[in-house]
């Protein structure tokens, strides 16, 4: 009965996604480990801003690394982002897209850069929050020319790891001249 209303489901959630034929090739997110992962463990799935969502688990993510030491935080984070470039290198492969939405492990693995050495606090994560969300919806340059140039799981990556590099150094000028 579960299975019935998780694909009624699914099947109302493609409809949303303009690349009918990613959508079609999509349904495999509940059964290949390695596309389900792209897509933030189902949180691609959702309905419209999935990358806004992921970014949401990615707030989740960033609590529990700064609790480590600065250079585990980094350590982690690189290895997350190289995971990244061939998760969603693979999976928009795989259904034949550049980018699909519904693969957001790259806002996951990129928001947490965003807040590398920036004092703990709420109000900064809902600051960089925004401001990646901003940057990597609206794409300014150099952002949307890797975006329109760079292919492949790299190139879905590098996008959301400028983003968070602008992201990080706009919060440290913040820092700077508070």
């Amino acid at each position: 009965m579960a299975a019935i209303k998780l694909t009624k489901l699914y099947t109302q959630i493609t409809k949303t996604i303009t690349e009918k034929k990613s959508a079609v090739s999509l349904q495999t997110v509940w059964t290949n480990p390695i596309h389900y992962t792209a897509c933030c463990f189902g949180i691609g799935c959702l309905p419209l801003m999935p990358g806004t969502y992921a970014t949401i688990l990615s707030v989740g993510l960033y609590l529990i690394l700064v609790k480590f030491s600065i250079v585990t935080f980094i350590s982690i984070l690189i290895l997350l982002n190289i995971a990244g470039i061939w998760l969603c290198g693979k999976t928009n492969k795989d259904i034949g897209c550049n980018d699909h939405p519904a693969a957001c492990f790259d806002e996951l693995a990129t928001f947490p850069i965003c807040l590398i050495g920036v004092p703990f606090s709420w109000t900064q994560i809902i600051i960089a929050f925004i401001l990646f969300r901003v940057l990597d919806i609206l794409k300014p340059p150099p952002i949307n020319y890797i975006d329109k140039n760079m292919h492949g799981g790299l190139g879905v990556m590098l996008d959301d790891v400028v983003a968070a590099l602008i992201t990080l150094a706009c919060m440290h000028f913040l820092l700077f001249f508070h």
